[in-house]
């Protein structure tokens, strides 16, 4: 009688014999087991594990990821911090300028339309903090000004990929040019979570975006913005001026 691996677990997991039953609860029993815990040594351990692998992942990151990551900017970059281990993920043929005093995400995405007629452009200032998993698609140019902060999720849609002829969409045709559009936030600039941000748009210094916000049109400096589709929901400098 000829036995094969998938015949064997397969008479095993039926149980109808004695001995196939005994070796299903021992393989159950395995699969649960629980390895005790010594309060003291494993928190020792986990301390341990901590610091030697922080350590190791910060001399990766100063003394290979960082200046494999600049080596692909343009500007200064000086002191810049990528948070995560790795570098963020580039796609298409896309300039990026980055200033000094950045924060990024290692799990974010940075992709360039293809098919532009002039190649796209991510201009980064100084100060500027992405979070983790932000997606930015650069159509023609993406501009974030000085202090800019992103919160994880958000996506800049500078390029849909796509074009919206059902047709050629389904033929694998790219999106058309005016489908794109530029996106530029100004200086000091908050989006919050999760936030979508449409090509075409401009948001004025200041503007804070609440988080889960899509924001379709050009929203003006210093206001509280939030909603799908955003909009004003403050004016934060008028309430600045106001009396305490």
């Amino acid at each position: 009688m000829t036995f094969t691996l998938a015949g064997t677990a397969n008479w095993i997991r039926r149980r109808e014999d004695p001995l196939a039953d005994r070796l299903y609860r021992i393989i159950k029993r395995a699969t649960v087991f629980d390895a005790p815990v010594i309060p003291v040594v494993h928190l020792l351990l986990f301390h341990a594990h901590r610091a030697v692998t922080g350590l190791l992942g910060e001399v990766a990151r100063r003394l290979y990821w960082t200046p494999m990551f600049r080596a692909r900017l343009t500007g200064t970059s000086r002191h810049l911090h990528i948070a995560g281990g790795g570098i963020p993920f580039i796609s298409g043929p896309v300039t990026i300028q980055m200033g000094d005093h950045c924060r990024l995400s290692s799990a974010m995405t940075i992709s360039g339309r293809g098919r532009s007629s002039t190649p796209p452009r991510l201009t980064i200032g100084n100060n500027v903090g992405i979070g983790w998993q932000t997606t930015i698609a650069v159509g023609r140019n993406v501009v974030l000004e000085d202090n800019v902060r992103i919160g994880g999720r958000a996506f800049f849609a500078g390029y849909p990929g796509h074009p919206v002829n059902a047709t050629d969409r389904a033929a694998g045709l790219p999106d058309t040019d005016d489908q794109v559009g530029d996106i530029i936030l100004r200086r000091d600039v908050w989006l919050g979570t999760g936030c979508t941000v449409n090509a075409g748009v401009e948001i004025g210094a200041g503007t804070i975006v609440a988080a889960g916000s899509v924001v379709t049109k050009t929203l003006p400096a210093g206001v509280l913005a939030g909603g799908v589709p955003a909009r004003v929901i403050r004016d934060m400098s008028a309430a600045d001026r106001s009396p305490s």
